[in-house]
């Protein structure tokens, strides 16, 4: 989201108008959850999504009217095959678009923009705020964790009392233990799917940066003390993928009392069991150890670094948006 409000920025102080057109509620089958965003510029350029084909199409040609009238619109679309008010797609559901309007050199509209790109790396999660009078947007601001009413800043976007928040960057990181290939494989998937992810290995040559250009950060240092440079909260996520049985158990005992949204470990069932024993035999309770997902990832058959980045990436994206313990 940082590339799309820095666009936004960009073309209001460059003296473009500019429609930005977001997913306001939708239901059934529909190519894109609420929150989705496009901004369209005079001439047609956009940036952005709200789902491509037929709804994004009519999107962006009323975007042109409402770009040359200067004015802020609600639509719904249909995607209902037959039915005269549809698209002609067979989804089988609808979708609300807000449009509102941007004047060029939209000062206030770019210091939000801003904000929120200033935020965005931030551990405490960053929402973008919009209060609705009718079809009108009448007040826009950026807000963290204290700045607005709990309710409004959710995992997911919420339209309540007159107001509709979008979460932009969400709380939280995925802390990935242990740096090597299958962790290489997986820092990108995670982060191209909007997680922040920091990479802990205690050796040099697999806590190299360069080996994780999409990794918020890389760290080095001793798995028996993680305190050092890590606070896990419950807000993240915990990836365990270590050299071995031994630096497995050692982020285990640290980590699985830390209230993390998520916690995996990778490993055969042999070897699971056996970290399960010695956990046990340590003190903690079978309910704590039942908290890890381990075998890590969902269950698709995966064998290759990269086939096994993406059954994890897909259980995570699953905790994420609720679907999955």
């Amino acid at each position: 989201m940082r590339e799309f409000f820095r666009e936004l920025v960009h073309a209001l102080e460059g003296g473009e108008a500019a429609e930005l057109v977001s997913v306001l509620e939708s239901s059934g089958s529909t190519p894109r959850g609420a929150g989705t965003m496009m901004a369209v510029f005079p001439g047609g350029r956009s940036t952005g999504t709200v789902g491509g084909g037929n709804v994004e199409y009519e999107a962006q040609k009323l975007c042109a009217e409402l770009l040359e009238e200067k004015r802020d619109a609600l639509r719904r679309f249909r995607f209902v095959q037959g039915d005269a008010a549809s698209l002609g797609m067979v989804c089988g559901g609808d979708v609300t678009l807000l449009f509102t309007y941007l004047p060029a050199g939209d000062g206030a509209a770019v210091r939000v923009f801003r904000r929120l790109m200033e935020l965005s790396g931030g551990s405490s999660g960053a929402w973008l705020l919009r209060r609705l009078e009718g079809e009108r947007v009448t007040d826009m601001k950026a807000a963290t964790v204290g700045e607005a009413d709990g309710k409004l800043l959710g995992e997911k976007p919420v339209l309540a009392d007159g107001w509709f928040s979008v979460p932009v960057e969400r709380p939280g990181r995925v802390y990935v233990f242990g740096g090597g290939h299958v962790s290489q494989a997986l820092v990108p998937v995670l982060a191209g799917v909007g997680f922040r992810v920091v990479v802990y290995d205690d050796r040099p040559e697999f806590a190299d940066p360069a080996l994780f250009p999409a990794a918020e950060e890389t760290l080095c240092g001793d798995f028996l003390a993680l305190e050092q440079q890590v606070q896990v909260t419950s807000d993240d996520y915990v990836v365990i993928m270590t050299r071995g049985h031994q630096a497995d158990y050692e982020v285990l005992c640290q980590v699985l009392r830390s209230g993390a949204r998520y916690l995996g470990c990778i490993g055969s069932r042999r070897k699971l069991a056996l970290c399960r024993e010695r956990l046990l035999a340590a003190g903690f309770t079978e309910a704590e150890y039942a908290r890890l997902h381990a075998p890590i990832g969902l269950p698709i058959g995966a064998e290759t670094p990269e086939e096994i980045a993406v059954s994890v990436a897909a259980e995570l994206i699953g905790v994420r948006a609720g679907k999955l313990d």
